[in-house]
């Protein structure tokens, strides 16, 4: 049962890391450090869009609108926090 909660916990480690590349990435390109039109950039950009947009669209729809500044990922990384928090209580539970 502690192999699935490692497991879980690595699969949140993942999404971590997609959501604050994304983060870093959305920076990057408002600030014009990076330009869509490189093929890497844009490849990226559209792949990291096409792994968050469903969970950010469900988050959005929730949340009320700020004007320009979006939440939602923000929403996402203290979900995954609490994730953890959830999943590591449960492991320590078990032993």
């Amino acid at each position: 049962m502690l192999s699935v909660f490692q497991i879980l916990n690595m699969l949140l480690d993942i999404v971590w890391f997609f959501v604050i590349a994304h983060i870093i990435m959305s920076w990057l390109i408002n600030f014009q450090v990076l330009n869509l039109h490189q093929p890497l950039v844009g490849q990226l950009w559209r792949g990291l869009n096409l792994l968050l947009a469903p969970v950010y669209n469900r988050i959005r729809r929730i949340l009320p609108q700020m004007g320009g500044l979006d939440l939602a990922p923000l929403v996402v990384l203290v979900a995954i926090m609490i994730l953890r928090i959830v999943i590591r209580n449960n492991a320590l539970a078990l032993m």
